[in-house]
């Protein structure tokens, strides 16, 4: 059969690379055709465009951009119908995905949406149109169970593809020596609003003799260059970069400062003693509020706290995140032992709520069932 996948950003790539290779497995004779990254071109397949050059990241850049966003659009659904696919598959990505997830609905091709929008934090009205678009909703966390049940969307859950992707890693030491691992997530504006805090947090430790020889190890994101990070690092030995090393620089942490995302439930799979941050500019801060303050079932903006509805590890958000309340929860996560034990103790509990590894297999498979009803 003939697979369109369209992934947006770098996590896209990584489970939609995997999806490829459970799809592969469950059907030998599978085509691809896609829109993602390296790890989805070394599985195989046709790479229509690279996700680094249609990526966009916040509003002002969607401003920025739109003529190309325009023009992205319009070559994928030129591509799609040239090619004729047996299904489109959107990987996340909804603001480009969902406007493809229409087109295709619209042209009767069939649409399985990988890793659904999260409209149980953002844009409700969402619901409506995954219901009248897509064939068939894949989703990732079980909490994800009941919220789509209650709005009437088909769905299927198959686990979570993280567990695939950490546990298939081989984790190599990044560095000699203990560190702390800091990642500021893939935006500009995140690096710009983390970034300051965190090297104030590592100037302050470094003055310290117990962490004097500590390094801080920052992990670039993919589709960043080091420009994005220098004028932070400058006149800071201890603090260094890595790109293309988020697991490994996980994997050995003592503790980890994570902009929340992805990365924080990350961190959890990884077994890294973390504390999760977010800070934006003000009237956006004072929006997120307002939206989180209606969805009253959003308590959380942490993957691993969502998961488990509770508190595993401390989300210090907006005016809560100074270098004084990240440096002293650095410091905990470091020397409080009962603390670690407390935490890793919560992310088996994460882990076994997630389900077994497999999961893009287990998709792949029910991908292949959908299609042959």
């Amino acid at each position: 059969m003939k697979y369109y996948l369209i992934a947006g950003e770098a996590s896209g790539d990584l489970h939609g690379s995997n999806l490829m290779k459970g799809l592969l497995e469950e059907d030998p004779g599978a085509e691809f055709r896609f829109w993602g990254g390296a790890m989805m071109e070394a599985v195989g397949g046709v790479k229509v465009r690279d996700y680094k050059d249609t990526a966009v990241m916040g509003f002002s850049d969607v401003v920025r951009k739109l003529g190309r966003i325009s023009r992205n659009l319009k070559d994928c659904k030129g591509d799609i119908l040239a090619w004729k696919p047996d299904v489109v598959i959107p990987v996340d990505y909804p603001g480009f995905n969902m406007k493809i997830a229409e087109f295709c609905h619209n042209q009767g091709i069939k649409v399985f949406y990988y890793i659904a929008p999260k409209t149980w934090a953002s844009r409700e009205r969402r619901n409506r149109k995954l219901k009248a678009w897509v064939d068939r909703l894949f989703i990732v966390f079980p909490f994800e169970i009941p919220y789509f049940t209650a709005k009437g969307i088909p769905f299927i859950y198959k686990g979570n593809p993280l567990l695939d992707a950490v546990d298939g890693h081989v984790f190599k030491r990044p560095v000699e020596g203990k560190y702390i691992a800091i990642l500021p997530g893939s935006r500009k504006a995140e690096i710009s609003h983390t970034m300051p805090n965190a090297m104030k947090m590592a100037d302050s430790l470094h003055s310290m003799p117990g962490y004097s020889d500590y390094l801080f190890l920052v992990a670039g994101a993919p589709s960043r260059s080091a420009d994005d990070y220098s004028r932070y690092l400058e006149g800071r030995p201890y603090v260094k970069i890595l790109f293309n090393r988020t697991y490994d620089i996980l994997g050995y942490a003592e503790a980890a400062l994570v902009n929340s995302g992805t990365a924080s439930l990350e961190a959890a799979l990884t077994g890294t003693p973390q504390v999760v941050c977010w800070s934006t500019q003000l009237i956006t801060a004072v929006l997120a509020k307002y939206v989180l303050r209606v969805l009253d079932h959003v308590k959380y903006i942490s993957l691993g706290n969502l998961i488990l509805d509770r508190m595993a590890f401390r989300e210090l958000i907006q005016f809560d995140f100074t270098p004084e309340s990240v440096t002293s929860e650095i410091r905990r996560l470091v020397e409080d032992m009962e603390y670690r034990k407390r935490m890793k103790a919560d992310y088996a509990d994460i882990r076994s709520m997630l389900g077994n590894s497999g999961a893009s297999r287990a998709v792949a498979r029910a991908m292949k069932e959908e299609l042959c009803k």
